[in-house]
């Protein structure tokens, strides 16, 4: 589980990393080659999230999404620099126990 946990947390920051490439190239006016590296960074979460010991991608991606929406979270604290609400907070966290279920059931089956 740990395993995939990590692969859950890279895949979250490179996919995140991808969209805000592309939101900074079409929302901030930057240059193509932040949209290249956006690129790049997509492909790697793509690459990342097949690595998950997961019977079927459904299940991975449902238990991914907790993970996703927490490391949104972080990245608008540390990139954007803003601070999560406590409904933020609240949502992130039902998700991520959404996902560790998920995770867990899938182990047993």
């Amino acid at each position: 589980m740990i395993t995939n946990l990590f692969a859950f947390a890279l895949a979250a920051l490179l996919e995140i990393a991808g969209c805000f490439a592309f939101w900074m190239w079409l929302r901030q006016g930057r240059s193509w080659a932040v949209a290249a590296v956006g690129v790049v960074s997509l492909i790697g979460f793509a690459l990342v999230l097949t690595r998950v010991d997961a019977g079927f991608a459904g299940r991975a991606y449902a238990a991914y999404g907790g993970v996703y929406i927490a490391a949104s979270l972080v990245w608008l604290w540390v990139v954007e620099g803003q601070r999560p609400t406590m409904t933020d907070l609240v949502g992130a966290s039902l998700a991520v126990v959404g996902a560790l279920i998920i995770v867990a059931a899938a182990r047993r089956a």
